[in-house]
């Protein structure tokens, strides 16, 4: 087991702006995992990956039986799920994993922040393949006996374990395997018993680009926009 590098996190936003965004994620995540899949989470992974990620964000339980409601509710919304990929400044890669019940607008708007940051939206293709779709699963590491969890895993798609942090700096095992294994890891991990503090796919950058402080926060200032945005959910890069 080594130590998994993640790319920096931005931390710009007012910490209760980032809650109500994560919220409003997780909220997106629960109604469309409840449209493909049904409202019991007994029958739906995705829903319960939602559902643990909504626990593990201290999403309260209102909101969250709210979310499902709505979903399951004749006038729920229908969500695209749609990737677009650019450039930011200096030549990093960037893809942003967008939710939308309005392509026209999220599209615009994501052009808009692309370029008020010195980048450009590209063309479908032209940054993915930079990047490596992988099912992420986050543990605490506490009570584990890691070498016999890895051992046991690997029989179920387990790629990569390593030692990871938190948004507060605190300690986490992190989990990979290839994204058609997502649902095989997951029912492993549950069978023991253990609840992961988030479980989601992930683009992983397969190189990382290093830049120097001044001109990687330009790029981060970009991917902070982008991650405000309401229809985002999610944005990777490979900055390192």
């Amino acid at each position: 087991m080594g130590r998994i590098f993640e790319t920096r996190k931005t931390t710009m936003f007012a910490r209760w702006n980032k809650m109500a965004k994560m919220f409003t994620r997780i909220s997106k995540d629960i109604a469309i995992a409840v449209k493909a899949g049904g409202p019991s989470p007994d029958n739906n992974p995705a829903l319960r990956r939602a559902l643990q990620n909504a626990r593990a964000a201290n999403m309260p339980k209102d909101k969250v039986e709210a979310a499902i409601k709505r979903a399951s509710g004749q006038d729920a919304k229908d969500y695209d799920v749609v990737l677009y990929e650019g450039y930011g400044p200096h030549g990093i890669a960037i893809l942003v994993e967008t939710a939308t019940d309005n392509v026209v607008r999220t599209v615009a708007n994501v052009r808009m922040h692309f370029k008020d940051g010195g980048g450009n939206l590209g063309t479908t293709g032209s940054v993915n393949y930079l990047f490596q779709r992988m099912g992420v699963f986050r543990l605490a590491p506490e009570g584990l006996d890691l070498e016999a969890l890895e051992l046991d895993l690997i029989d179920h798609g387990l790629q990569e374990m390593g030692e990871g942090t938190g948004e507060k700096g605190e300690k986490q095992i992190i989990i990979r395997c290839a994204f058609n294994d997502f649902g095989q890891l997951q029912s492993a991990i549950e069978a023991r018993g253990l609840t992961p503090l988030s479980s989601e796919s992930e683009y992983i950058a397969q190189n990382l680009i290093e830049l120097p402080e001044d001109k990687a926060n330009e790029v981060l200032e970009v991917v902070d926009a982008l991650e405000q945005d309401e229809d985002v959910q999610r944005v990777f890069h490979n900055l390192g």
